[in-house]
C-alpha cells in the first residue's frame, strides 16, 4: 500500500489533473465555472471566502516551495533545515487556522441556508468537506512535526515529491517509516488533484491561465456605432476586445 500511495497513485492523479482539465475546459466550457450565491448571506460569504482563500493559498504555495525547493539549493544558501522546518509550522499554522474558520464558515452558510443548499450539489459539499478534512490532518501532522524539529521528516518528503517529478524508481522507499498522518495527508491531498476536474475547483485555473490566455489569444465583442445603428441592414463590426 504505501509504494501504492506514494510510487503509483500520484502519477494517476496528476495525469487525471492534467487530462481531465483540459477536457473539460474544451468539452463543456459552459460548466467552467462556480455557481453564484453571492446575493444570499453576502456578509457570511465574503468573510468566510477571504479567510478560506488567504489560508489555503497560504498553504498551497508554502507546500511547493517547501517541497520543490532543491536541497542542494537550500545548502548553497545556508538555509538550515530546522529553520525551515520551523518556518514551515509557523506558516503552515497560521495558513491553517485562516483556511480552517473560513472553511467551516462556508460550509455552514451552503448547508444551513435551504436557497443555498437548492442550488449546491453534492459534489460542491463534497468537496468542501474535503478540504476542510485535509486541512484538519495538516493542523494535526504539526503536532507530529514539533517532535522532528531536526528537519530529518521533512526532508524523506522533500526527497520523495522531487522524486516524483523527475521519475525516480526510488522515490516511494523515501518516506518509509513515516508517520500514518503524513501518509493519509498525502493520499488526501491527491485525491483532491484526482477529483479536481470534476468539480468548482477548475475556476483556480481561471486565475492562473486567463491572463495568459488573453494575451495570447485575443477576445472579441460585438461594437454598434451610432452611425450604423441609424443605418438598416448594416452589420455589426467585431474589433478586438481591449
Amino acid at each position: 500500500m504505501h509504494t501504492f500511495i506514494f510510487g503509483i497513485y500520484p502519477y494517476i492523479a496528476l495525469s487525471v489533473l492534467l487530462i481531465g482539465t483540459i477536457a473539460r475546459y474544451d468539452r463543456d466550457p459552459f460548466t467552467w465555472k462556480t455557481s453564484s450565491s453571492q446575493l444570499l448571506r453576502r456578509k457570511q460569504l465574503i468573510i468566510g471566502s477571504v479567510l478560506f482563500h488567504i489560508g489555503v493559498l497560504t498553504i498551497f504555495f508554502g507546500h511547493v516551495v517547501g517541497l520543490l525547493t532543491p536541497i542542494a539549493l537550500l545548502e548553497m544558501l545556508h538555509v538550515g533545515h530546522q529553520f525551515k522546518q520551523i518556518l514551515a509550522i509557523v506558516v503552515g499554522g497560521f495558513g491553517a487556522v485562516l483556511a480552517l474558520v473560513g472553511g467551516f464558515m462556508l460550509l455552514h452558510r451552503r448547508l444551513t441556508d435551504s436557497r443555498i443548499l437548492a442550488t449546491s450539489s453534492t459534489m460542491d459539499i463534497a468537496i468542501l468537506a474535503l478540504l476542510l478534512f485535509q486541512l484538519c490532518l495538516g493542523a494535526l501532522s504539526i503536532f507530529v512535526s514539533l517532535n522532528h524539529i531536526d528537519g530529518s521528516e521533512m526532508i524523506k518528503f522533500m526527497l520523495w515529491a522531487q522524486g516524483i517529478f523527475t521519475f525516480d524508481p526510488n522515490a516511494a522507499s523515501y518516506t518509509k517509516g513515516t508517520s500514518w498522518i503524513f501518509e493519509l495527508h498525502i493520499f488526501t491531498g491527491l485525491t483532491i488533484f484526482l477529483l479536481f476536474p470534476f468539480t468548482r475547483l477548475v475556476h483556480i485555473a481561471s486565475g492562473i491561465f486567463a491572463p495568459i490566455r488573453y494575451v495570447l489569444r485575443p477576445g472579441y465583442q460585438i461594437v454598434r456605432s451610432r452611425r450604423q445603428a441609424a443605418s438598416v441592414g448594416k452589420h455589426p463590426v467585431s474589433k478586438p476586445a481591449e
